[in-house]
């Protein structure tokens, strides 16, 4: 059995186009491409844990809607327990409007829905399996006073939290300190800190921020900069992988669930890092965001290709 691995966070169908270039206000383009596809930062690190061999839970809510169904039943063909999926029929289930360019970048408009009505007692409900986890993953887009209570409970139990800071927001101190491990990307970091990531020196600089304001260890999705781990003692820049790009949706969430499931299962910081910067350079080779993250196999190999 692998690790297990805890999920408590937002869950969404994403609409996902293809457009040359973004649209200018008032402006109409010819998209292509268009797909349903199961996302939400939450179920993205979900799906992307368990295909990497963790024994995976999902907290958090959807609509009584179709949609709702259609997600749950994805996250089921991944062998996650959605078990603690509460269905809410006074909101609709979340969704995300994403637009994927020919340069390979993206743009993202998310619509919150039942992720928004996730609370404290939803994360009561999941203690037992919780408190039966290595590690419990969050993100900010459920409440962030949620976001807080979960920390808080995990870390009474003595069971480890990384966050990822996604989507950019600003960020309370306490969320900060509440983790072990904080992962925000250049623009999440930004939305903290004030400072704009656009280098490795910029980047430190951010960390060294974060650390600051109570963060315990900071690992910084730096894209095509690869990553940057920094805690109180040290700095270290791990360099990505050179992939050509197809569709970065979910890279992120792809990089903080393979770090987790390797951190979980004991591996050193560095080896953790590594494997998680391949992981996320594998999904962006594939279209979607939960279909594009590998499984144990499809990783290996494709690290082996490389090395």
């Amino acid at each position: 059995m692998g690790p297990k691995v805890t999920v408590i966070g937002s869950i969404n169908m994403d609409i996902v186009v293809r457009c040359p270039r973004l649209v200018k206000e008032g402006e109409s383009l010819v998209g292509s491409d268009l797909k349903m596809i199961p996302g939400g930062k939450g179920a993205n690190q979900a799906v992307a844990a368990a295909k990497l061999g963790a024994e995976t839970s999902f907290v958090g809510r959807v609509g009584e809607d179709a949609f709702g169904m259609q997600l749950i039943s994805s996250l089921k063909k991944w062998r996650v327990d959605t078990s603690h999926i509460l269905k809410d029929n006074s909101v609709q289930t979340g969704t995300a409007l994403i637009t994927v360019f020919d340069n390979g970048n993206n743009a993202i408009v998310v619509v919150k829905g039942a992720n928004d009505r996730v609370t404290k007692q939803d994360v009561d409900s999941a203690a037992d399996i919780i408190k039966n986890s290595d590690i419990l993953l969050l993100q900010l887009e459920i409440p962030l006073d949620v976001v807080v209570y979960a920390e808080r409970k995990a870390k009474r139990i003595g069971v480890k939290v990384i966050l990822d800071a996604g989507p950019a927001m600003e960020c309370p101190d306490d969320i900060l300190a509440g983790a072990d491990i904080i992962s925000p990307n250049e623009t999440e970091a930004e939305a903290i800190t004030g400072i704009k990531v656009d280098d490795i020196d910029s980047a430190e600089l951010a960390a060294e921020s974060l650390l600051r304001r109570g963060a315990k260890e900071v690992v910084l999705k730096l894209g095509a900069n690869g990553c940057l781990w920094a805690n109180r003692n040290f700095v270290q820049h791990f360099p990505a992988i050179d992939i050509k790009a197809v569709d970065p949706t979910a890279a992120g969430d792809v990089f903080t669930s393979a770090l987790a499931v390797r951190y979980a299962s004991g591996d050193k910081m560095e080896d953790a890092l590594q494997y998680a910067n391949f992981a996320a350079a594998f999904s962006v080779t594939k279209f979607g965001a939960q279909p594009s993250a590998p499984d144990v196999a499809e990783l290996e190999e494709f690290i082996r290709a490389r090395l």
